[in-house]
């Protein structure tokens, strides 16, 4: 992926410079070329995107794959289940407070959480107001039940989920998917922590299904190791406090 491909989801915003926006754009359509190939024999069609770290660029990777996913005129679910640091209702501009958590809950039901046709063909479930047990919540028999149940309704789901280098949310969700896509950012992931992730799924007898990099300048090449803690100084803060508000 190009270094401009952060800010840009297809459908929902652009770039006053036309190359760039198309460069960015065909740059998710050959990643949605490649996940349509792995996906094609899976008996899921459910997948996982994690990282290594915070501020990777997982949660607009997953979102801008949705929508060029649901371009295709399949029907496709976007889940955020990243329920202690949630994006994706400010990605397309919903209230989080009826979503997931309130489903796990057995507070609101599915069709008061969630959001319809955020984009064409593309259904959103926000995260709900952050619970204090999110881990648990993802791996109760509830949420096995809501992802048998949107799998049959959907041609395509796709899971924001917390970075597993920080917290193991992923590896709760990821038996009940077809598979995990790591996001890592070019000169600021680390080889190490993205090995550890890799060996995660792995013994757990999920499916990696591949990694993406972001970030990526055309005249560099490959990663350069540094010091990152700021960036899980900064996650683990969000994580570890409790939010005032839901909304």
């Amino acid at each position: 992926m190009s270094q401009e491909n952060k800010s840009y989801i297809p459908g929902k915003s652009g770039y006053s410079n036309r190359s760039i926006a198309f460069r960015v754009a065909e740059a998710y359509k050959m990643i949605r070329t490649n996940l349509l190939f792995t996906l094609a024999n899976a008996s899921s069609k459910i997948v996982v995107f994690s990282s290594a770290e915070p501020g990777a660029g997982k949660s607009t990777l997953c979102s801008n794959l949705a929508i060029v996913m649901a371009q295709t005129g399949a029907k496709v679910l976007l889940i955020d289940a990243d329920m202690r640091k949630p994006v994706q209702h400010r990605n397309f501009r919903v209230s989080k407070t009826l979503g997931l958590s309130k489903i796990l809950g057995n507070l609101n039901s599915f069709e008061e959480c969630i959001q319809h046709d955020v984009t064409l063909n593309l259904d959103l479930i926000p995260s709900g107001s952050i619970p204090p047990n999110p881990s648990e919540l993802l791996g109760s028999e509830r949420m096995k039940k809501l992802l048998a149940q949107v799998e049959e309704h959907y041609d395509y789901v796709f899971i924001d989920s917390p970075p597993l280098g920080v917290v193991a949310d992923a590896l709760v969700i990821a038996p009940q998917s077809a598979g995990v896509v790591l996001v890592a950012r070019q000169k600021q992931t680390i080889y190490d922590e993205l090995e550890k992730c890799i060996d995660s799924i792995k013994q757990i007898d999920a499916t990696m299904l591949g990694v993406v990099v972001t970030d990526v300048r055309s005249d560099t090449a490959g990663y350069m190791r540094y010091d990152n803690k700021r960036y899980y100084r900064s996650y683990n803060f969000e994580y570890g406090r409790r939010q005032k508000s839901d909304d």
